[in-house]
């Protein structure tokens, strides 16, 4: 009796020690919950304004304006990406939680932190830090499979984000469109990784889908003789920080055309629906993480409740 009482005693302590481990977990995915919602909520913020920007009637005052206020959602955005626990614990520092995870550098925003995340005892394997790096530095370019970008000079037509029309026909190679116009007639050719490819004088028509190999996109407007647009594979390294400075840039810089402005809200628009949805994934494996925790919560109640028992009847016997 008295051995089975150790071992119950045993028992209970392990319960009490994992749901200390259990409640820190809570605390931090809560707060990292709460951080990430109200960076999405920031993030939605910044859409609007985009979204605003594209208004044909807004002049570059108007714009420049709009700059400011997305260089104000990106400080704020800057603060809920380095928050703390309030015991001075960045709640997106990965594995090295006790260093700002996020400096703000002449390059723009650099992460600091460690990869990957700290988590409890093997018993519960909870998390008590987030990933930062891969929550607001890692999401994919472009629509999630190809980017899609206008040459630097290019100001009479604009590229849309495109969509993937055939899976199968997929590539991962690296296309460039170059216009041409004789006589009046524009025409474009496809390169494929820099060599020629079937395509080289299909006739141009604004707005009309073009497909390459299961990819589909559509140039507008009016390109000029040797403006050119890229169509590259995806990666996981769009930053948060990164699209806010290229809107921030693009929405400051006056004189712009019709055509540019179009493209650049159009790239901006593209970049920060990516970023949500990064941030939105993230989110939801923070949801599930705080149910998961009241389930390791319920577990180690009845464990320690059947020790408990345990000890009892081996001590009142």
């Amino acid at each position: 009796a008295a051995a089975r009482a150790e071992r119950a005693l045993a028992g209970e302590l392990r319960a009490d020690t994992s749901q200390r481990a259990v409640e820190a977990s809570r605390t931090v995915m809560s707060q990292t919950e709460s951080a990430m919602s109200d960076a999405e909520n920031l993030l939605q913020e910044a859409r609007e304004g985009i979204v605003a920007a594209g208004n044909a009637s807004y002049s570059d005052a108007e714009r420049s304006a709009l700059a400011a206020k997305l260089r104000a959602i990106r400080t704020q955005l800057l603060g809920v990406a380095n928050r703390t626990d309030g015991a001075g614990t960045y709640l997106f520092g990965g594995q090295s939680a006790s260093a700002v995870p996020f400096v703000d550098a002449a390059g723009g925003v650099a992460y600091q932190g460690l990869s990957g995340d700290v988590r409890t005892e093997g018993g519960t394997d909870l998390p008590l830090s987030a990933d930062g790096s891969s929550i607001f530095m890692s999401a994919r370019t472009g629509n999630g499979v190809f980017v899609t970008s206008a040459a630097p000079g290019v100001s009479g037509a604009w590229i849309d984000n495109g969509q993937v029309s055939d899976p199968a026909a997929l590539t991962g190679s690296t296309y460039t469109l170059q216009f041409s116009v004789t006589a009046g007639a524009t025409t474009y050719a496809v390169l494929r990784d820099g060599n020629p490819t079937a395509v080289t004088a299909a006739p141009y028509t604004s707005g009309q889908d073009i497909t390459v190999d299961g990819m589909t996109f559509r140039v507008s407007g009016t390109p000029a003789a040797g403006d050119s647009f890229t169509v590259a594979p995806s990666s996981s390294t769009l930053s948060i920080f990164d699209t806010l400075d290229r809107a921030v840039a693009q929405l400051a810089t006056g004189g712009r055309s019709t055509a540019q402005i179009a493209q650049g809200n159009t790239d901006a628009l593209r970049d920060i629906d990516q970023s949500m949805a990064q941030l939105q994934g993230a989110r939801a494996v923070a949801g599930e993480m705080l149910v998961r925790i009241e389930g390791e919560t319920s577990r180690l109640a009845d464990q320690k409740l059947a020790a408990q028992e345990q000890r009892a009847s081996a001590e009142d016997l």
